[in-house]
C-alpha cells in the first residue's frame, strides 16, 4: 500500500506527538522502536521539503533581483 504524503505541517504535528508518546515510556519495547523509526523518516521528509523550499525562495528572489543568504 502506498504512504500518503504528509505536508510539511502535518509531519512536524506527527513528530511532536510521536515525541509527547515516546516520553512517557508507557508502549512496549516494540511500539517505542516503531514510533521512534517512523519519527526519524519524518525528520528527513521535512529536512528534504524545507530544503526544496529554501531553493525555491532562492530562485525566485533570483529572479527578482534579490539575493539570499546562504
Amino acid at each position: 500500500m502506498a504512504k500518503k504524503e504528509m505536508k510539511y505541517e502535518e509531519s512536524m504535528k506527527r513528530i511532536g506527538e510521536i515525541v509527547d508518546l515516546l516520553q512517557k515510556n508507557e508502549l512496549p519495547l516494540d511500539e517505542e522502536i516503531q514510533m521512534f523509526e517512523e519519527g526519524l523518516e519524518l525528520i528527513r521528509e521535512c529536512e528534504k521539503k524545507l530544503s526544496g523550499y529554501e531553493k525555491q525562495v532562492s530562485e525566485i528572489l533570483a529572479k527578482n533581483g534579490g539575493e539570499a543568504d546562504a
